[in-house]
């Protein structure tokens, strides 16, 4: 459990405990169902949801790109630094997270949000960037985030198919799943097996029980407590 996390959190009435499982540093050659079967399988009880980060699931995947592959094109250098400068993250505020961006949403899509964007920040709003880009934008992580000192120099990119990730970590442990973005600042759910809460899952890990540094512990049970 993240320093100053406490382990158990309410939602809607109801208690959940969060246990963070640790790993070892899962590299693109895991595979990260055999990965969370390994440490959390015999850890699950009925009735508990495994929920693991989406950055883990994205390196299993390959989709860890180190930043000296990618090519910054003109739209990516002219689009990075419009990018509002937060004190929580990064996030698009990178030429290399901006690339990443359009090679995965396409050039059309993100010049569409950030006119939308730029018109919406004069009207006092925030988020439409994100909302018109979609999750496989607001989902990259910029180089220099990663926790884990061998993806430094990566743009992780968001995993593909979530859901069926979550199903077959579901299929795998026989317990529900999900894949989780989650930091110190928000948290949602990228994929879920069938019959999930997914906003019951994201607002049990709002706090980021796991930490955002290097705990090595990119995967967590949520197991509800029984009623006082």
């Amino acid at each position: 459990m993240a320093k100053s996390k406490s382990p158990t959190i309410e939602v809607a009435g109801k208690s959940f405990l969060r246990l963070p499982v640790k790993t070892h540093i899962i590299v693109p050659e895991d595979d990260i169902v055999e990965v969370v079967r390994r440490y959390a399988g015999e850890q699950v009880q009925a009735g508990d949801i495994v929920f693991v980060s989406e950055k883990v699931v994205a390196i299993t995947q390959g989709r860890a790109v180190p930043t000296d592959t990618i090519r910054v094109s003109w739209l990516a250098k002219l689009l990075w630094p419009r990018v509002r400068q937060v004190s929580y993250g990064v996030g698009l505020r990178n030429p290399y997270s901006m690339q990443c961006a359009i090679d995965e949403c396409g050039a059309p899509r993100i010049m569409l949000a950030a006119a939308v964007g730029a018109v919406s920040k004069l009207l006092g709003r925030r988020g439409d960037f994100y909302r018109i880009a979609g999750v496989q934008a607001a989902a990259i992580d910029a180089p220099g985030t990663a926790g884990i000192e061998r993806f430094r120099n990566c743009v992780i990119k968001a995993p593909k198919d979530p859901d069926r990730v979550a199903q077959s970590l579901a299929d795998a442990l026989g317990c529900a799943a999900a894949v989780v973005d989650v930091n110190d600042i928000d948290s949602a759910v990228l994929g879920c097996s069938r019959g999930v809460d997914a906003e019951q899952v994201r607002l049990a890990l709002k706090d980021n029980p796991l930490g955002q540094g290097a705990e090595q512990t990119p995967v967590g049970i949520l197991r509800a407590q029984p009623s006082a």
